[in-house]
């Protein structure tokens, strides 16, 4: 069992940058594909990046490619994404969730945890 809790969200002016982290409970962290997905209000839940176990290999939506980063601490067992030049498309609540599957499965059907969701707001 692998509780996930996100936390960093927040209101912020478009342009503005916010730093979303993943507290991972249990000590097989390191197993575990990490990804994040954001749903907004009326629509579906859509990934917007994946990083593997080792954090050698990424994943990343078109429209956050070049702006969003993912990272991840092993030790620490933390996943972190850096979201930098935020438009008000980014509007969302953010989920981290965690995936047995090897390299960077992007279905929400390869994963089996998931966190609470974290809420980030851009203005314009």
């Amino acid at each position: 069992q692998v509780q996930l809790v996100e936390s960093g969200g927040g209101l912020v002016q478009a342009g503005g940058s916010l730093r979303l982290s993943c507290a991972a409970s249990g000590r097989t962290f390191s197993r575990y594909t990490m990804a994040w997905f954001r749903q907004a209000p009326g629509k579906e839940r859509d990934v917007v990046a994946v990083i593997s176990q080792s954090g050698g290999g990424t994943y990343y939506t078109d429209s956050v490619k070049g702006r969003f980063t993912s990272s991840r601490d092993n030790a620490k067992n933390t996943v972190g994404l850096q979201m930098n030049s935020l438009k008000p498309e980014d509007t969302a609540i953010y989920y981290c969730a965690a995936s047995v599957r090897i390299g960077v499965p992007r279905a929400q059907s390869d994963y089996i945890y998931w966190g609470q969701g974290t809420q980030v707001t851009v203005s314009s």
